[in-house]
């Protein structure tokens, strides 16, 4: 053992994770390409090697750049990776953006999933959950559930702090990620998501990562296709810079949204949750 404590901690938190997938003999890992599901995934890999498999939904909600990050970390833990086309904007249920759309995407993904077991060679479908994840409003969760998706993190008590301290152990490329939920959340509770919305929130966020150094934020659309952009408050100076604003105003009135603002609580993750509790 070493002398670092912490280092010893996340030895045997490591080693709980791995033996707890060694016991489940074939996986599959419902795989974003973020940390919660990375950990999970190089877990599995260490428990059961090729008898481990990463599912990605692919649909107009993934951005691109969130997919290609899914590819390349499987590549890298070295585990095989499968892509399927997921169809959850053909649900009306899902389009009508109610507080529970996530379900749907869920359950799409989880039924796609259950029906190729057989094809995938496995018998046991996990995801990336942590138990911070229990505190927020998660239909997401309720579909697991009802499809038998076990949460390895949520049973073995591992929270978001300690799945960093996990991928930072097994030096993973996404250990410092920030949470980057599907483009579907970023429209507004009430306001129909639709394939030309999503895709206009990712080409939001792509402009501002472009004009600045930023890796934390969002683009909200609200109702009227309003766009509400969050940043941390310590870089609202930046987004006012007239160089900086002007050209960001410019192009995303070109991309279809009808106004653009800059919300000066700043970047909070999930706010749109928040708000839909206090409607409830």
């Amino acid at each position: 053992m070493s002398d670092d404590p912490q280092l010893n901690d996340v030895i045997k938190l490591s080693k709980r994770l791995v033996d707890w997938l060694r016991d489940q003999q074939t996986v599959a890992v419902a795989w974003s390409g973020g940390v919660d599901s990375a950990v999970v995934a190089k877990a599995a890999v260490l428990a059961l090697a090729d008898q481990a498999v990463a599912v990605t939904a692919v649909s107009p909600s993934l951005a691109e750049s969130e997919r290609q990050i899914a590819v390349q970390e499987a590549r890298a833990i070295g585990i095989r990776h499968v892509e399927i086309h997921t169809q959850e904007f053909s649900r009306d249920e899902y389009r009508r953006n109610a507080g529970d759309r996530c379900f749907f995407c869920k359950d799409t993904l989880y039924t796609l999933m259950s029906d190729q077991l057989v094809d995938l060679g496995v018998d046991v479908l996990l995801n990336g959950a942590n138990t911070d994840d229990l505190g927020d409003h998660r239909p997401g969760m309720v579909a697991a559930q009802e499809h038998g998706v076990r949460s390895p993190l949520i049973e073995l008590g591992i929270d978001k702090a300690a799945v960093r301290r996990l991928a930072h152990h097994w030096k993973l490329s996404v250990a410092d990620k920030p949470a980057s939920p599907c483009l579907s959340s970023r429209i507004a509770f009430g306001v129909e998501v639709t394939e030309e919305r999503v895709r206009r929130v990712e080409l939001a966020e792509a402009c501002i990562r472009e004009l600045t150094e930023l890796r934390e934020f969002r683009v909200r659309c609200e109702s009227g296709d309003l766009a509400r952009i969050e940043v941390p408050v310590s870089a609202l100076a930046e987004l006012v810079k007239e160089d900086v604003r002007d050209d960001l105003v410019t192009r995303l009135l070109e991309m279809g949204f009808s106004n653009v603002t800059l919300d000066l609580q700043g970047f909070r993750s999930g706010n749109l949750n928040a708000a839909l509790v206090k409607l409830t």
